[in-house]
């Protein structure tokens, strides 16, 4: 009989806070592994943290797995059940890239997030809990896999983190101490574990970072790994209602392919998507500019007119699509203001957020308004990323098959 995964949820106090560990994520990824040869990289420290529960809660159930399996998924999206490959999700974020994958038709293994509130949002959609910071976690605990995923840090490479850590005289890019290492964690991954393909995402300014050198010792680090190289800066506008640019670099294993892929890029056809079509009806007053808000992005914007800047707040036609959704949107909604008769413009709600980056309602959203933005803002156009996932997809099909699951 199966057992409901919000009911063992419930019995087993799986809930993400500031005090969750690296244990739940054990727990969660072997409720989603027991049956097949990742198990082992988990069941020890899982067996080890249900003990410990069932002692600290005194559940009467034996602590044992087979009371809890098998597990019904009664969340938005659960684990495919007969996956055609294996993928793992670093700098996972609330799974936008995972979506997509999963989408078509594949199974992770693993997933590494470290933030507590993006954590919890993953969990409430997926059913499991990403293990915290990549760069001390071992590459020898992460199990085989076709692809490997990563959105990683952008904030080293982008405009906007670079002006910020100008003006504050730090370094960036590559001697950043904290996240301009992030890349060679990917890179030491690759090389113990070497999938059959990747797919890393970032900001677009990524390529001209440092005047190319960045990117340049990016795409080296992954040739010297063994694998051929394709990237490409690719809108989402192409699917839905919003202009966003991001790099998109994919490698195939030399090994496994002699470079004889047959991978391109997803052509891209221009659509005409409109903003109003991704907004809710009805929305709540406080999503409206107060007065104060509202007086201070028109003078902010009227000082750079006069100034020669294009800075300042971007009023949305309903007709047309939007600007860049930011994570910094959470601060005043001025990148993507929408125009209403009779009153102040207003933000987008989170929803809309998440309808803009293509996710869809079935995505649960179990944070607050504030934190809603920034990950939606840090995440990706999910069907974007599924139609280049598609040929990377079809071109593993054209070697032997993926691993076993």
């Amino acid at each position: 009989m199966f057992k409901k995964y919000s009911d063992i949820k419930k019995r087993l106090y799986i809930d993400v806070d500031n005090k969750t560990d690296n244990r739940l994520a054990y727990l969660t990824h072997y409720l989603q592994n027991n049956n097949n040869g990742v198990s082992k990289y988990y069941k020890i420290a899982a067996n080890e943290y249900l003990k410990e529960i069932h002692s600290k809660f005194n559940i009467v159930k034996e602590a044992d797995f087979q009371s809890y399996l098998p597990i019904k998924w009664d969340i938005p999206f659960p684990p495919n059940p007969n996956p055609k490959f294996r993928f793992v999700d670093l700098f996972a974020g609330i799974g936008g890239i995972r979506l997509a994958y999963q989408n078509l038709g594949g199974k992770c293994v693993y997933t590494s997030e470290w933030d507590t509130y993006s954590k919890k949002t993953y969990e409430a959609n997926f059913g499991e809990i990403p293990f915290g910071d990549i760069t001390k976690i071992s590459e020898k605990e992460i199990p085989d896999h076709d692809i490997l995923l990563a959105g990683f840090p952008c904030q080293p490479f982008s405009i906007a983190g670079v002006s910020k850590k100008n003006a504050l005289g730090k370094k960036h890019g590559f001697l950043d101490e904290t996240q301009g290492t992030l890349f060679f964690d990917i890179a030491r991954i690759i090389k113990y574990k070497k999938p059959s393909a990747f797919m890393l995402e970032n900001v677009k300014n990524l390529v001209s970072h440092d005047k190319g050198n960045t990117f340049r010792i990016i795409t080296n680090t992954l040739k010297e790994l063994g694998y051929s190289i394709y990237f490409k800066v690719l809108d989402g506008k192409y699917f839905v209602p919003q202009h966003r640019e991001r790099i998109i670099i994919i490698g195939f294993n030399q090994d496994i392919f002699d470079g004889k892929e047959t991978f391109q890029f997803p052509i891209l056809n221009e659509k005409q998507y409109a903003i109003k079509d991704i907004l809710e009806f009805n929305v709540d007053k406080k999503y409206t500019l107060t007065p104060h808000l509202w007086d201070y992005l028109q003078a902010y914007a009227q000082k750079h007119r006069e100034r020669g800047n294009g800075f300042g707040f971007g009023m949305t036609d309903l007709d047309s699509i939007s600007r860049t959704l930011s994570a910094r949107y959470y601060k005043d909604g001025a990148e993507i203001l929408i125009p209403q008769e009779g009153k102040n413009p207003r933000r987008l709600t989170p929803r809309e957020c998440a309808r803009l980056q293509g996710f869809p309602d079935s995505f649960i959203i179990p944070v607050s308004d504030n934190q809603a933005y920034r990950q939606f803002g840090n995440s990706v156009v999910t069907p974007l990323i599924q139609a280049v996932g598609k040929n990377i997809v079809k071109a593993l099909k054209e070697i032997d098959e993926p691993r076993a699951t």
